[in-house]
Formats: C-alpha cells, structure tokens, sequence
C-alpha cells in the first residue's frame, strides 16, 4: 500500500505531539544520548552496553605519559578520608587500624594505599542558564583547582560542560595549559540542566581507565532537562566507582546578586542541595557551599587536600558468595580510635568476573 505525503506528514505530526518534550539538537562533539528515563535503576546489562557502544560515550585517550597498570576487574576501591575530633586529617594509619564490613559481615582487607595512587578526575562545570553572574572568577578558581591537584607525572583530568547536553571539552590529559584553554574557552551560560544525564556519561567515561576516579562538579545542583534519574545517576557512580565532590554555586550566586548570607531557598533549591548531598553521600565524597570569592577558593583548596591524603583500601569481593551486579553495603570504622571521623562510599555493585 503506498501513502501519499500528506498522511505521512499527519502521523509525523502525531507522533511529535505525542512525545511532549522534545530536545533540540545537540552539539556537534562528543555528545552522550541520554537512554529514555525507565522506572527504576539501570540493569547493568544496559549500563555495560551503554560504556561498550561508541557512539555513546567518548572513549578516553590518555596522554603518552600515562602508563596504566592494569588490575584485577573484580577490585572495589574504597577511597577513605580520616580526621580527628578537631577536623584534622590522620595520616598515621595501617590496614590493620580498619574494619571493613561487607552487609554488616566482617571482611578482609586485601590492601592499602595513600594518595599516591593515580587520579583520573573528571569535572562537570554547569554552563547553563541558571548560572549565569560571577562566571569569571569561577572559571578562574577551577583553573586554580586543575593546577593544585593535577600530578602532571601520573594524574590525568577531563572537562565536561553541562547545560541542555553534557560535552566532553577536554579528554583526559596531564596538561594544564589544555585543561584552562578549554574552561575558559565556555560560550556564555545558556539552556536548561541536564546535569544527572551529565554524571552518567562523566560515570562512563572514567570507567573506561584505571586509577582512583573522581568527579568534581561545579553547579548550583538544579536538573530540568535529565533523563536520568537521581537513582540512576548514583547507580552509575558506584559501578565505575567514582567518588563525587562538589562546589555547590546556589549560595554563591546569590550572595553576587544580593550581597547578603541568607537568601530564600525555594522548593527546587531545596530538592537540587538534597539531591547533591545525597551523590555525595552515597559515593564517600563531600558537598561544598562557599558565599563569596574566598570563600570558592578555598573549597577548591579542601577537595586538592582531601584528595593528597586520603587512603584507598582495596576489597575483592568472594566469587563464590557474591553475584555479579548486586548491591552491597559498606561499614567502615577505624579500631579503637571513636574520636575518628571516617568518611568512604556507602556501597558497591559486585563487578562482573573474566
């Protein structure tokens, strides 16, 4: 049966009025397709197509300096962050100082590290409309973030820019200079957030190297356009284990605006700083509020340090007990130390096995 143009410009029209929101084009670049918004969690089926697939994520290229050491697939890294009853990092620990639970049942510990363990740091800086005063001296403190705590001999960092897509600006790579000519290279603040879609692909990217994966994100935590949902976008996290930060830009941009401390947060700020503190949360990382330009500054500071200091414990997960793609619960504690402040992630996906 042949259609003739006019019915077949009916249905087009049909199907578009049925679809309510529809995005426009992306930029041209390395674009993530956010996956329709299903009703639960990723599969982890879906997750491992979505890293294999191309076209869907950017794969890294490290620098020819970058000599991974590839490991065990089946390692969780547990990044931990120490500090005593005044706040003050303990530096001092061992393996035999932790206990890590596993589902409340106590594991071993296959081994420790300090910071020298190689970063691989992804930053997501919101370039979207809802932020748009004091763009310059936060792009400066990012640059100012990159120089502090970039190792040029074993780190690598990447730059995502959030707004309507999330774009990949700068692969992973161990030059400064490349890393600020692309932050300073943003167009204006302009579209909505998709900023959940942005930690998913940011989430894949990272999972494609090795090394101790972090993500800084620059934004005021408002989503208006994702697809991903806040489980999602933490489901991602924990499989690529990836420990987030963030600068938290709200507070920042009002005190811009109205030279004042206090400010009223509406229903959407509120639900953006519970949905950061919640990433946050989950994935052993911290979330940061900063007022003023100093004050920006010196949150940037406090994530270089956290990071030189913190220990990585490592845990095999036992293939006879555990199946692939289960969630599991993270205890930790430091022994007869109860004045320790212990901060890590709160769970893993039990990685699949080769």
């Amino acid at each position: 049966m042949r259609w003739s143009p006019l019915i077949i410009l009916i249905l087009a029209l049909s199907v578009s009025a049925q679809s309510g929101r529809v995005k426009p084009p992306e930029p041209t670049g390395p674009v993530v397709k956010p996956s329709p918004k299903p009703s639960g969690a990723y599969n982890p089926t879906d997750l491992k197509k979505t890293a294999a697939d191309p076209a869907a994520t950017p794969t890294p290229t490290p620098t020819p300096s970058d000599e991974v050491i590839r490991v065990d697939s089946t390692l969780v890294p547990i990044p931990v962050s120490v500090v005593d009853r005044d706040g003050r990092p303990v530096m001092t620990l061992k393996l035999e100082d932790f206990e890590l639970r596993i589902d409340g049942r106590p594991v071993e510990i296959g081994d420790i590290s300090r910071s020298e363990t190689p970063l691989r740091l992804a930053m997501l800086f919101d370039n979207s409309g809802s932020v748009l005063s004091a763009r310059e001296f936060e792009v400066k403190a990012a640059v100012r973030f990159f120089e502090r705590v970039v190792r040029p001999e074993r780190d690598l960092a990447a730059l995502f820019s959030v707004a309507t897509a999330s774009r990949l600006e700068q692969g992973l790579t161990n030059d400064i200079a490349s890393l600020t000519r692309a932050i300073q290279s943003f167009p204006p603040p302009i579209g909505a957030t998709a900023l959940l879609d942005g930690i998913v692909k940011g989430s894949l990217y990272l999972g494609e190297v090795q090394g101790r994966r972090v993500i800084v994100i620059v934004s005021d935590g408002d989503d208006t356009y994702s697809d991903a949902t806040l489980a999602q976008a933490v489901r991602a996290l924990q499989v690529a284990n990836c420990q987030v930060y963030v600068v938290k830009t709200t507070e920042f941009e009002n005190f811009k605006r109205t030279g004042s401390r206090r400010g009223n947060a509406n229903v959407r700020q509120l639900a953006a700083e519970r949905r950061m503190l919640e990433i946050a949360a989950q994935t052993g990382g911290k979330v940061y509020s900063p007022i003023d330009e100093d004050e920006l500054d010196e949150a940037f500071r406090q994530i270089a340090s956290e990071l030189s200091q913190q220990y990585v414990l490592s845990y095999y997960p036992d293939p006879e007990k555990e199946s692939t793609g289960q969630f599991r619960e993270i205890t930790l504690s430091v022994k007869a130390k109860p004045g320790y402040s212990v901060r890590t992630r709160k769970g893993y996906y039990v990685p699949r096995r080769f």
